[in-house]
């Protein structure tokens, strides 16, 4: 399970940072983790980083952000930030601004994985945020790759029992990890 605020359980991480980092002989890269806590202007400076592995990265090559579904707008269409059509330069501030200076930070074909899950409230239903966050990721010069289930859950018997985080919304058991690759042209 999650920690408060967390999308994914540490076993999660553990495994995504073997899967994603290994070489032959050699251990697992360590994986640098970033939580986005809100989309108001400076959004960056407020995100948490968080290490797993032994040492810091010794290269920027993956960068996993989580985005917990409380923090993304109840209306996934404009994931902007909602001040792009107010003032020049605003596409650098929301969802869009994080993920044209995600794609700055990583080489040609590094790595970006968002995790996230849905989100259901009773004013708005259900919040798929996929779609959209797909999108501003490709605006911003990302590939497509690959969408991963990671379901909250846990062996009991010869069956699987959800084990949903506390604070994810009623009948959601799982979160999304979608890969990306940076495209960088010459």
């Amino acid at each position: 399970m999650p920690a408060p605020g967390a999308v994914l359980p540490n076993w999660a991480i553990e495994q995504i940072r073997t899967e994603f980092t290994h070489h032959p002989d050699q251990p697992p890269a360590a994986l640098l983790k970033i939580s986005i806590p809100d989309t108001g202007p400076g959004m960056d400076a407020r995100a948490n980083l968080v290490t797993y592995g032994n040492g810091a990265p010794s290269r920027m090559t993956m960068l996993l952000a989580e985005f917990h579904p409380d923090v993304l707008p109840a209306r996934t269409d404009n994931l902007t930030g909602g001040a792009a059509s107010e003032m020049p330069g605003a596409m650098e501030e929301g969802w869009s601004g994080f993920f044209h200076r995600a794609h700055r930070l990583l080489p040609s074909d590094g790595v970006l994985l968002l995790a996230t899950r849905q989100h259901r409230d009773d004013n708005v239903g259900l919040t798929d945020p996929l779609g959209s966050l797909i999108a501003c990721a490709r605006t911003a010069g990302f590939r497509y790759l690959q969408h991963i289930i990671v379901a909250h859950t846990h062996p009991a018997g010869d069956q699987l029992v959800a084990a949903p985080p506390s604070d994810a919304s009623p009948g959601v058991t799982h979160s999304d990890l979608i890969v990306l690759t940076a495209i960088h042209h010459a």
